[in-house]
């Protein structure tokens, strides 16, 4: 017996090696942490438990029969965020580039299935060279059973991935298809052809990362989340990330401890519209004085920014936040704004997490570029999403809501639960400069004409009242009491229960 416990240890102690202490010191030198080290981050002290420690490769082609390392370049288990239950994999580049092979994906789609059957979050820190090119289709098998499960699992469990190294080629399919992804800064990257491909195919000359690093997928593409700073940043994030999130759509929301007055009054909103329309003010501070002790994890925030989405709180409850933002184009609603807050809203409706909307909006940007590349059926996405979620929906226009966009933010008519405005909103088909130049054209050539009629239609129009009069707005309030309407709001409509026709899914404008 004592022999075969020091054989377990001794198969053990060589597992957690991975590819050896060279390799790890390697890894060490890029500022990149190991698979384990990761894990040992990532999750509460002493929580994990993993999963197929000793699987090993089955190729015998290339050599490779010779060169076997426990576990095959990937860590699989569960473990604790805060207590609460996680199935995580971490691929291990020290073994073979963290390369998948056949039995490697066999582990994660192992830990993904049973994150399915108990219903627990799966987070992947990906970090790998791609298929491994020894086995030749049976690699690329494996990527096809863990897409599979993503897409099964999709709306079902929260799916995190962070890009803690390189994710090339096939392997970018996976993360693309989880709920929400995290990079790190000069060390990680994602494409579908590298570098010396574009260069060969389009003779186009760009480094990893500019092509695919975190700064230009957090800001150009939109294709992750947030940019860390190195792996201890993004680890420690995704721990507070985590917090917000439901383990699956049959949980609860989860819940912590509020001191913080649900019906604590802010003052200084009452003055945070200025006397200018054409005056921008920022809206963070609206969502940071409204939410529980001003936590908000923002998303996608250097991407889009003309629209702010992310998760707070109200009496301790996550919160999905949706809000234009006037520092950014003036918040006007594009196309990759409207792709961005779109699939926020699906993600929320998916697990019954509540969305609080507020509302300052020009309408839609205006160009060729816009037109060309398809507004419609991209702003289509934003309106699609709003009008199918079923859960809560509180929606509060502070300044502008002109024309379809005021439709597509939420709006009674798209089954807003509870729809307030402050006195400063303005809604209308749009604002009073264009309106009076096509009533009144005729009229153009005498400004004094021109200036009366902008004063009548402003008075008649740019205030909350012609919609309120209408049922559209419940009710008017004002700013510093929103706090307080939204926490009682959300109170009411917990219960809240409705369904959409069945169908076997939609068919969402992509």
């Amino acid at each position: 017996m004592a022999t075969t416990i020091e054989e377990l240890e001794a198969r053990r102690a060589a597992a957690k090696l991975g590819g050896g202490a060279k390799r790890i010191e390697a890894q060490h030198a890029k500022g990149r942490l190991t698979a384990r080290e990761r894990l040992s981050v990532l999750l509460d002290e002493g929580s994990f438990e993993e999963y197929d420690m000793f699987v090993e490769h089955n190729c015998a082609d290339f050599g490779m029969e010779g060169q076997k390392f426990p576990g095959d370049g990937v860590v699989t288990g569960s473990g604790t965020i805060n207590g609460r239950l996680v199935y995580v994999f971490a691929q291990d580049f020290t073994v073979f580039g963290g390369s998948l092979s056949e039995p490697h994906a066999q582990k994660i789609c192992k830990v993904m299935d049973m994150a399915m059957k108990v219903g627990a979050p799966v987070i992947g820190l990906n970090d790998s060279g791609g298929a491994r090119i020894q086995e030749g289709v049976a690699s690329l098998a494996g990527y096809a059973e863990v897409f599979q499960r993503n897409v099964l699992a999709s709306g079902v469990v929260p799916q995190l991935s962070l890009i803690m190294g390189p994710c090339a080629g096939g392997a970018v399919y996976s993360p693309a298809m989880t709920d929400f992804i995290f990079m790190v800064k000069d060390s990680s990257y994602m494409f579908v052809t590298g570098p010396d491909v574009v260069k060969t195919v389009t003779n186009e000359v760009v480094t990893q990362e500019e092509l695919g690093g975190a700064v230009t997928h957090t800001t150009k593409s939109g294709v992750a989340d947030v940019a860390f700073e190195n792996d201890i940043d993004a680890l420690l994030a995704t721990r507070d990330f985590f917090d917000f999130l439901p383990l699956s759509n049959r949980h609860d929301l989860p819940e912590r401890p509020c001191h913080d007055p649900w019906d604590r009054t802010e003052d200084s909103l009452d003055t945070l519209i200025p006397a200018s329309a054409a005056t921008p003010y920022d809206m963070h501070e609206l969502i940071r004085k409204v939410v529980d002790e001003g936590d908000f994890f923002e998303l996608q925030p250097a991407h889009a920014a003309n629209i702010i989405v992310g998760f707070g709180r109200i009496e301790g409850r996550t919160v999905g936040i949706v809000a234009n933002q006037p520092m950014v184009l003036a918040g006007v609603l594009d196309i990759n704004s409207s792709k961005k807050a779109g699939r926020f809203v699906r993600f929320c409706d998916a697990f019954d997490i509540p969305i609080v909307t507020f509302v300052d909006v020009p309408g839609f940007l205006p160009g060729v570029a816009q037109e060309h590349n398809g507004i419609i059926k991209n702003g289509a996405k934003l309106l699609f999403a709003y009008a199918e979620a079923t859960v809560p929906k509180i929606t509060v226009i502070t300044r502008k809501a002109y024309g379809g966009a005021y439709d597509v933010m939420a709006s009674k008519h798209l089954r807003g639960d509870l729809n307030y405005a402050w006195p400063s909103a303005e809604i209308a088909v749009m604002g009073a400069k264009g309106a009076v130049e096509i009533i009144f054209r005729r009229d153009i050539g005498d400004p004094d004409k021109i200036a009366a009629r902008t004063a009548e239609y402003e008075a008649r129009f740019a205030n909350p009242f012609v919609a309120a009069s209408k049922g559209f707005i419940d009710e008017v309030i004002m700013p510093h009491s929103t706090r307080r309407r939204i926490a009682l709001g959300l109170r009411k409509l917990r219960d809240k229960q409705l369904e959409n026709p069945w169908k076997k899914h939609d068919n969402i404008p992509l």
